[in-house]
């Protein structure tokens, strides 16, 4: 069965509910199977947020809208579960960092897939070719409850605003007082931790794994301009 499908189900089960109470039934109805708790936690996660961010620049642009669609790759018959979730986000009066408190507690030790959603996030806001400030400070302030550094966040935002000319140990995460020795382990343990079986293996759904591949990307660019600055 497809995250689709399975959110589908899901959101049947809680259709009087608003949706901040809906996160929470996610704990509940998957604790037998943690494994689709994860994938249904995650998405949710994502849909929840990215439509209380596309309200943050006061407009939801159809770029915005069509990235929410490439990055999810969601089937044409499974969309309205989808915009289901993405319409109950929109009127929830709950604010976005209570959802960012709540999908901070249903991965409590799990940054990775945290920085995932994060991830998402700005892949959506920048769709319309800019991030506008109230969107940037949304998900600064949602990597801030979930616990992540600023270094950690700038890194981030590196990644998806400024890959060519962002710093590369900032957006590798890592300390140029290190040797060539201390940055390649360092590289080849971030290519491992993001290759996109890792992701899978942590809980996030196939469907979102071109999440993986823009940060490989990015990854990838930033260690080649350290290995010519130091001539690896």
């Amino acid at each position: 069965m497809s995250i689709w499908a399975n959110l589908g189900e899901f959101i049947s089960s809680t259709a009087s509910q608003a949706l901040s109470a809906v996160i929470e039934s996610v704990r509940t109805v998957f604790e037998g199977d943690p494994a689709t708790r994860k994938q249904v936690a995650f998405s949710i996660a994502i849909i929840a947020l990215s439509a209380k961010m596309a309200k943050a620049d006061g407009i939801v642009t159809p770029e915005e809208v069509g990235a929410f669609q490439e990055l999810f790759e969601v089937p044409e018959d499974e969309a309205a579960h989808v915009a289901r979730v993405y319409n109950l986000a929109k009127q929830d009066v709950a604010g976005y960092e209570s959802y960012a408190s709540q999908v901070k507690a249903l991965f409590p030790d799990e940054a990775d897939i945290l920085r995932d959603v994060l991830d998402g996030l700005f892949h959506i806001a920048k769709a319309d070719g800019v991030i506008h400030e109230r969107e940037l400070s949304f998900v600064e302030t949602v990597s801030g409850i979930f616990g992540l550094s600023e270094r950690e966040f700038e890194g981030v935002r590196l990644r998806h605003l400024e890959p060519e000319e962002g710093n590369p140990y900032v957006v590798l995460g890592a300390d140029p007082s290190w040797d060539d020795e201390q940055l390649k382990a360092h590289y080849r343990k971030l290519v491992r931790e993001n290759h996109p079986d890792r992701m899978l293996a942590r809980g996030v759904p196939e469907e979102f794994l071109k999440i993986a591949s823009d940060r490989l990307a990015v990854i990838n660019l930033a260690w080649q301009h350290l290995s010519r600055e130091r001539g690896l």
